[in-house]
């Protein structure tokens, strides 16, 4: 394999972190950017590229060529309520990324969107329906992919794709406190042996998507897409919170009923389901990890990192 050169924005994050270890692991040369507001040192740890300490908003890396970049930074906790922040970072940020790849003669962008754009919508929730975002945090995303499909089609030797990731979950999610999934939140309560905590009754859906198949979507984003486009990441499967609980007391050998609390929200999404048909089509991209599999894997890990 021709070694390649990459760039990941976010990359001390937890999508990005993978994805550079990924890159390095298939022989390419990885430079993070970070500015880590959210991002950690430690998920980089036996990272052997550069790390740029920069904030993408205000400026980009020098000069210089890459075969491709993953745009990963962004501000992802939907509790922060500062319209004009998030849309700074979010979707001005992309606009300098998109830029920058043009400026440079890169050809390839692949970046995050999110589910989060289509809100309540209806399930399974496909590219073509209008999105419905709920937050902040989802109407950014909307808007970068508003910018992405305008920006391709005024540089069509360009192939820009966004990638609206679902509820995704494993490793190196250690550093996201609050925003952290489910499946780490709840490993850990039940870890210290208290009952899960879970909003009543538990039956609430989403398309939880663990990191590997995540990463997966991207390299085919990466290798397969022929032209820009925006498709969903997920399973195509939803599954509930109890079934969550099911899986984490099989691989830890434990039976603790869940503790069903009151949803203090106002909103909330009960279902998310991606229709990942269309994500097929345009890059290749077929998930590998059930629920049940995707746990066992992430547990065994988790496992192997308390042991330490």
């Amino acid at each position: 394999m021709t070694q390649k050169k990459y760039l990941i924005t976010g990359g001390a994050g937890f999508i990005g972190s993978n994805l550079a270890f990924e890159l390095q692991n298939q022989g390419h040369s990885v430079t993070v950017v970070d500015d880590f507001s959210s991002g950690h040192f430690k998920n980089l740890l036996g990272f052997k590229g550069d790390v740029i300490a920069a904030n993408i908003f205000e400026e980009m890396p020098g000069e210089a060529y890459f075969d491709g970049i993953f745009h990963e930074a962004a501000i992802t906790d939907t509790n922060i309520h500062d319209q004009k922040l998030m849309m700074e970072m979010n979707v001005e940020a992309f606009k300098n990324v998109l830029y920058y790849a043009a400026a440079n003669d890169i050809k390839r962008v692949v970046y995050a969107s999110s589910a989060a754009t289509y809100g309540n919508g209806e399930c399974p929730m496909k590219v073509s329906q209008t999105p419905k975002p709920e937050n902040i945090y989802g109407f950014s995303k909307a808007i970068m992919d508003n910018v992405a499909r305008e920006f391709a089609a005024e540089n069509r030797d360009m192939v820009i794709v966004g990638l609206r990731y679902f509820n995704v979950y494993g490793p190196g999610e250690y550093y996201k406190g609050k925003t952290a999934s489910m499946m780490y939140q709840l490993y850990n309560q039940m870890k210290q042996g208290y009952r899960p905590k879970i909003f009543k009754m538990g039956e609430q859906e989403r398309d939880f998507v663990y990191i590997k198949d995540v990463i997966k979507a991207n390299m085919c984003a990466l290798n397969n897409a022929k032209e820009s486009c925006v498709v969903n990441v997920g399973t195509g499967i939803p599954r509930n919170f109890n079934d969550i609980v099911k899986c984490l007391n099989n691989e830890l050998r434990l039976n603790l009923a869940p503790d069903y609390i009151d949803n203090p929200y106002s909103f909330y999404q009960m279902k998310t389901q991606a229709d990942i048909s269309y994500t097929t089509e345009k890059i290749g991209y077929t998930p590998d990890y059930t629920l049940e599999k995707g746990i066992a894997d992430y547990v065994k890990v988790l496992e192997a990192r308390n042991a330490k």
